[in-house]
């Protein structure tokens, strides 16, 4: 099993450092009410831009070995969170855009589904609590 790291350090207040075993990092805060000063992302947004950033990794990929012209992919995520503790989302909404030359239904929504059902670990493991639908939407560049 590949073992991924990752180390959350406190900066001040409950303003956080994230740093991925990777070496690239990124601020996390909360809100004022829950004591935060607003001056990093939330972690549970981090988990929809995660998701949004594997499916888009996929849907290229996919897309690309099949030596489609692609140019451009753009993912909208966005997650409703159950009312009570915990907050876990219930349902999630991704939208694609997807930029290419000639790029039919059939192939977008082929590596969409490939990635939904086979090679998106985020969308997987996210998918244990929240519904999950996506939808797209193909452009000329």
């Amino acid at each position: 099993m590949a073992e991924v790291q990752a180390r959350v350090k406190l900066i001040e207040g409950i303003q956080l450092l994230g740093e991925s075993g990777s070496g690239h990092t990124v601020v996390m805060d909360a809100s004022p009410e829950v004591g935060g000063r607003n001056m990093g992302v939330r972690p549970m947004e981090l988990l929809l831009v995660g998701m949004g950033g594997c499916s888009s990794i996929d849907v290229l990929n996919i897309l690309r070995k099949g030596r489609h012209d692609v140019v451009d992919c753009e993912a909208t995520v966005k997650g409703v969170r159950a009312e009570t503790e915990p907050k876990v989302f219930v349902k999630i909404h991704i939208h694609f855009t997807v930029t290419g030359r000639n790029l039919t239904d059939k192939a977008v929504q082929r590596a969409i589904r490939l990635s939904e059902e086979t090679y998106c670990s985020a969308s997987i493991m996210l998918g244990k609590t929240a519904e999950i639908h996506s939808s797209y939407e193909i452009k000329e560049p």
